[in-house]
């Protein structure tokens, strides 16, 4: 019985890995947006 509680354990912890990894890429890509935003578009204002 152990040996299908370890299964179950791993895949668990792989799924968990899924919405963690969205979540990085989301927020690298949230980080490059803001600082476009905020430092580079006012240094080129719309004419």
């Amino acid at each position: 019985m152990s040996n299908m509680n370890a299964l179950a354990a791993q895949v668990w912890h792989f799924w968990l890995a899924v919405p963690l990894a969205v979540g990085a890429v989301l927020g690298v890509l949230q980080l490059i947006a803001g600082y476009i935003m905020k430092v580079v578009a006012p240094r080129y204002p719309k004419r």
